[in-house]
């Protein structure tokens, strides 16, 4: 049974090993996952005439600002907690402004009465200067209705790219990232069973694939190039609101929900921990391990007591006998005597008579007397 448990401790071993194994691989790749985008637009009103009840043939001041009817657009968003997320896992929300690569506001206003300017773009850039934000807000003055259009360029992670027709009518994707496009190119090339069958590296295209190979085969080294043809840039998010200054703005803001790929932070956690042995977790396997090597060693003295008893209760007599002759042999191992008398160093010492004066001599030579005497006995 012990066996049992040792091949069964190894067969653990091997598993845990190999699966840890495979959780490095995976994180060493960043898993990723499809979270949802919620974006607000909003915006808030000042200065209207509803506002201040003013007569409209009062003129506003513009040194200080009085009177002047003004507007203001807000746009801000946050990911979408997932369902059933175990309180651990969470981590710090990130600013809105890094889910986005770039961002340009359309205001749809005659910039001959409004001018100063209908485009707003910001542009995502590293540094001090550029700190994340959690939305964006946009200041103008005017009581006029306005449209306003945003035009978002999403940060998905890994990056996304939008297949041209040509390969995505093959592959059935529209959009995707660069190494899952070629591994979908890759799982239809062995569906079909286009690789050939002599040279491996090479790849015989059939009536869909020719187009895209540009002849009759070609070779796997050349799928990533071939695949990059047919990427482009994917279509920017677009949204649309109106700011309506005559009349009071919504109380609630409205809402778009895009789903943006990301790195899954949860899983990559979870998986970490997994891999990352802690220190009370070792200690803890350490004492285990300690224990295990104690119970084994007390299993194998009692499994010597088990065989020095039963062959005691066969045959007494035989057992004395063999193991007065061991204990002769250790005997005259110790003391360099016996076959090989003559040829250790115990010679020298045998001429001398202190030798034989020595505590032991009497005990050896009861033991030799009372050999000899059974020896005798028996015949």
């Amino acid at each position: 049974m012990y066996q049992d448990l040792l091949e069964m401790e190894r067969k653990l071993d091997w598993t845990m090993r190999r699966k840890k194994v495979e959780i490095q691989d995976t994180l060493s790749r960043n898993p990723t996952t499809t979270r949802t985008l919620r974006i607000f637009m909003s915006h808030t009103v000042s200065g209207q005439l509803w506002q201040t009840g003013a007569d409209p043939s009062q003129a506003p001041n513009f040194e200080t600002g009085e009177g002047i009817p003004a507007w203001a657009f807000k746009i801000e968003g946050r990911l979408l907690e997932p369902p059933n997320q175990r309180s651990k896992d969470r981590v710090a929300p990130r600013k809105f402004s890094t889910f986005i690569k770039r961002m340009v506001i359309e205001l749809d206003r005659d910039p001959a009465l409004y001018a100063d300017g209908n485009i707003v773009e910001w542009p995502r850039a590293p540094g001090h200067q550029n700190p994340a934000l959690d939305g964006f807000t946009i200041r103008r003055t005017g009581d006029a209705l306005t449209k306003i259009r945003v035009v978002m360029y999403l940060e998905h992670f890994p990056e996304q790219y939008k297949v041209q027709p040509e390969l995505g009518s093959i592959l059935g994707i529209k959009e995707d990232s660069r190494i899952g496009v070629i591994q979908a190119l890759w799982n239809y090339i062995k569906i079909q069973g286009l690789q050939d069958k002599v040279d491996r590296r090479m790849i015989r295209a059939d009536e869909h694939l020719k187009p895209i190979f540009g002849g009759d085969s070609a070779s796997f080294q050349k799928l990533p190039e071939l695949v990059n043809r047919y990427l482009t840039t994917p279509d920017p998010i677009m949204l649309y609101y109106t700011v309506n200054p005559s009349v009071p703005p919504p109380e609630r803001p409205g809402a778009w929900d895009v789903e943006l790929k990301t790195e899954d932070v949860a899983l990559k956690g979870r998986m970490g921990a997994m891999v990352q042995t802690s220190k009370e977790s070792a200690q803890s396997l350490a004492k285990l391990d300690e224990e295990i090597a104690i119970l084994a060693q007390s299993l194998h003295n009692s499994h010597l007591k088990k065989t020095f008893l039963e062959s005691f209760a066969n045959d007494p007599a035989q057992f004395i006998q063999t193991w007065l002759e061991s204990q002769s042999r250790d005997l005259e191992t110790i003391l360099g005597s016996g076959p090989s008398e003559g040829m250790t160093v115990r010679q020298e010492e045998l001429k001398r008579s202190e030798f034989f004066s020595l505590p032991w001599v009497e005990e050896a030579v009861a033991i030799q007397e009372g050999m000899r005497l059974a020896s005798k006995g028996m015949q």
